[in-house]
């Protein structure tokens, strides 16, 4: 049985790179995450912040190093590190036709849950999520923000340990991007999660360390206060505009 006290290794990534072809999208990172730490994951668009999320989860196999999720390495075990993650994605996809009670529920079922199970991680996942008044929604029918929250509520469902959200406030209003900081802070106590952002102001408000990526090379990593204010000037500082890499290299 898995012990359940903080300060526990849950991601380590050795020496982690992943090739498009001549393009190094992710280019030998190194780091870790323990149970009881919200790490944001910083960087300029095409920086490798997703590809490092898809080899974490398991989605990319990388092209060099390790991903270990919870003793377990991702290519070698991955159903095993799997059933540890709970995963958002960029652009997170639903059913369109299910409605968000529906859809959670598959999910459970998916990842095993049934009976009183079932219903009592639905139940959960869209407390903490505020799903309560689109519940019986056709997802083809939600707002940005809900069929986001939507998605959140999925990786969620399963009480994972670690948890991997790729821009979790995108698309939402302020007080629900207020709402769901709130949520990531309190989850961080318990679990091991690494969220990727473009806004700083997040790092502030929910994280306990930041990792600056740029041109898939960790450039910075610290707390808020060790990365050294304004943010965003260390940001500007450290990492290379969007508008200066060719679209031909992004991934």
């Amino acid at each position: 049985m898995r012990p359940s006290n903080l300060n526990i290794l849950m991601i380590k990534i050795e020496n982690l790179a992943k090739s498009f072809g001549a393009k190094r999208a992710v280019d030998g990172i190194s780091f870790t995450v323990e149970r009881g730490e919200v790490v944001g994951f910083l960087g300029p668009n095409g920086s490798g912040k997703s590809t490092t999320m898809r080899m974490i989860t398991g989605y990319y196999p990388p092209t060099a190093g390790s991903v270990r999720v919870g003793g377990y390495d991702v290519v070698e075990s991955p159903l095993e590190a799997k059933r540890l993650i709970g995963y958002l994605p960029e652009n997170a996809a639903a059913y369109p036709d299910m409605s968000v009670r529906g859809f959670l529920g598959f999910a459970a079922e998916l990842r095993g849950l049934s009976g009183a199970a079932k219903r009592k991680a639905v139940a959960r996942a869209v407390e903490r999520c505020f799903l309560e008044s689109v519940l019986h929604q056709s997802i083809d029918t939600l707002s940005k923000g809900y069929r986001h929250r939507t998605c959140l509520a999925q990786a969620l469902i399963h009480e994972p340990e670690v948890l991997i959200l790729d821009e979790p406030t995108d698309g939402l209003d302020p007080n629900q991007k207020h709402e769901v900081r709130n949520l990531i802070k309190e989850l961080g106590r318990t679990k091991a999660v690494v969220f990727s952002t473009h806004i700083l102001e997040e790092v502030d408000a929910a994280c306990t360390r930041a990792i600056i990526i740029d041109r898939g090379r960790i450039v910075a990593q610290g707390t808020p206060d060790e990365l050294g204010r304004p943010l965003d000037e260390v940001f500007r500082r450290l990492t290379v505009p969007d508008t200066a890499v060719p679209d031909t290299v992004k991934q």
